[in-house]
């Protein structure tokens, strides 16, 4: 059960057609004619991927993989954020699925005609006794292990969970109960392939990639730790040839931002991720994914880029206790009153403590870096951190809002900025429920 999704292609002034890279393979006759491969055969008809409708094709698809639970040995999908996505979407639909599978008919409001065609050679007589099966299932009090009872013969799980994505470890773990190995088997970009995890089975946290140089040719820029380029540059200017070293020339524990030129005609393009190097297999260096170098909070001295505020609010969360669960954040710079002050919108699910979000709030300002806690406590230049929590299934509109305007579903990932006043903020704003700050200055000592 790999949960594969495809977009609407749109086209140039001229007519050459755009579309995403992965939308670009499912339409394809690598895919959709290539040779059966006992390790790599889908639950999913092709008919069902190739739906632009993604309600219809999420449906599809997992009543399809619902027909065939006890066949299924592998479960995900491109990024963990889409996979959790799908556990959502059953959470709402499974008597509807079940009331499909009982009649042996499917539902109405699935109306492609590519579906429908696939769908009635699995669904070819109604099955009264595996719908009672999944609904008893279902119904439970607690989804708490749900994967490892839906399709109990599941090895491992598949998906992306490194970097930001490594939020939905503790969500993923909870509904495989710690049974279902997390598996992040490669490293790639909609430029090019990178490399590989010669041991995927090892944790997410200690997830490394070695690259593969007949991939492409690659090349690293230096970075200091907090991802800043270790040299001077202008904003635009080039960086300079003899900055740049290569694949034979990195540095154990150093940073380095990547650069490739590819096949297709990519010439020293920046990829704009931040890798550091963890080690080696045999000569070949290991990278582990830290972060995308662009993304950054800033009021004053201060810049937290995207690993810092992760690391942050993955050590701040747990101050939620047992009875809660963040699901999403992301967060934006207010310079709308003096002195300004960063602010989180969170996701959570559960019972909602305000003493124990109030907490979180000071306990993100903790480990965030020097400046930071120099610019609050010292030089007051920076307001009090603010955590504003949204309405349940907030993330999943902004989700829905972004892929409308032709975001890709399979490449969707959640910002973890957004700027003031865009849509995606009016958005989170205006389902925000309650809103708390931290209530004292972080510690600092000069």
């Amino acid at each position: 059960m790999y949960l594969n999704f495809v977009k609407a292609e749109t086209s140039t002034p001229c007519g050459i057609p755009i579309r995403s890279v992965l939308t670009s393979y499912y339409k394809s006759k690598h895919f959709q004619c290539r040779p059966y491969d006992p390790f790599n055969d889908l639950t999913s008809p092709i008919q069902t991927i190739l739906c632009e409708d993604g309600n219809q094709s999420m449906y599809c698809q997992l009543l399809a993989a619902l027909i065939q639970r006890h066949k299924v040995m592998r479960l995900g999908a491109v990024f963990a954020s889409a996979f959790l996505r799908a556990i959502s979407y059953l959470e709402q639909k499974w008597s509807e699925l079940c009331e499909d599978i009982r009649s042996g008919r499917l539902n109405p409001m699935i109306t492609d005609p590519g579906c429908q065609t696939a769908m009635s050679s699995l669904l070819t007589s109604p099955n009264p006794e595996l719908a009672s099966e999944i609904e008893e299932i279902c119904r439970g009090s607690s989804w708490k292990g749900i994967l490892c009872q839906l399709w109990p013969k599941a090895k491992f799980i598949e998906a992306v969970v490194t970097g930001s994505m490594s939020q939905y470890i503790p969500a993923l773990e909870l509904f495989s109960q710690g049974k279902i190995p997390l598996v992040c088997p490669m490293y790639a970009s909609s430029e090019t392939y990178f490399g590989v995890n010669v041991e995927p089975l090892s944790k997410p946290s200690d997830v490394v990639f070695t690259l593969l140089p007949n991939m492409c040719y690659f090349e690293f820029i230096p970075l200091g730790k907090n991802g800043t380029l270790s040299f001077d540059l202008d904003d635009d200017e080039q960086v300079p040839c003899d900055k740049v070293v290569d694949l034979v020339s990195v540095k154990l524990g150093r940073y380095y931002e990547l650069v490739v030129t590819t096949f297709a005609g990519l010439y020293r393009y920046r990829i704009g991720d931040v890798l550091q190097v963890a080690g080696f297999y045999n000569r070949a260096p290991q990278f582990r994914f830290i972060c995308r170098r662009n993304v950054v909070l800033s009021i004053d001295l201060d810049k937290t880029n995207e690993e810092d505020l992760h690391r942050s609010i993955t050590l701040a969360k747990k101050k939620l206790g047992s009875k809660a669960l963040l699901l999403e954040y992301t967060s934006y710079v207010d310079t709308s009153s003096l002195p300004g002050h960063y602010v989180l919108f969170w996701e959570i699910q559960g019972k909602l403590e305000p003493k124990l979000v109030e907490e979180c709030c000071v306990a993100v300002e903790e480990e965030l870096d020097y400046i930071y806690r120099q610019c609050r406590t010292k030089e007051r230049s920076i307001g009090a951190l603010e955590i504003r929590v949204v309405k349940p299934g907030t993330f999943e509109k902004l989700m829905d809002m972004i892929i409308s305007q032709g975001g890709s579903f399979n490449q969707y990932k959640t910002p973890r900025c957004v700027k003031y006043n865009s849509a995606t903020f009016k958005l989170l704003n205006g389902h925000v429920t309650a809103s708390f700050f931290s209530t004292r200055d972080p510690t600092w000592v000069p």
